[in-house]
């Protein structure tokens, strides 16, 4: 058994509901129900999570440390304190940043293929 941390490649290819779960967390904490709202308004509604998915999905990102639930709360007279924050960890930012870089590389095959030239239907 090794001690030895993964490394950001050896998590790829991520989840649609991870990637897009990184993505709502990459520039705020949210609780929940913020995340689902975040990745439905960076999707324009064309990905629309429920709660079992972003559960599931967010104690598995928690297990694997791509995010860390937070102590620090907004304005308790404006919060639900039965409400839990999550944030991105650094190690969660670098696995993001590895998909991006897969992704990227496979739009570049797609376009030298003459495949993404053009508007998607």
């Amino acid at each position: 058994m090794s001690n030895t941390a993964p490394h950001p490649q050896d998590l790829l290819p991520l989840t649609p509901a991870v990637f897009h779960i990184l993505l709502a967390l990459a520039d705020s904490e949210r609780h929940g129900y913020s995340i689902m709202q975040e990745v439905e308004r960076i999707t324009d509604g064309k990905v629309q999570m429920g709660p079992g998915t972003l559960y599931g999905t967010i104690k598995r990102m928690l297990e694997a440390h791509l995010i860390e639930e937070t102590d620090e709360r907004p304005d308790p007279a404006m919060d639900d304190e039965r409400r839990r924050y999550y944030r991105i960890t650094d190690f969660g930012e670098r696995v993001a940043r590895a998909e991006i870089h897969r992704l990227d590389g496979l739009l570049a095959i797609a376009r030298a293929k003459r495949l993404a030239g053009g508007i998607l239907s």
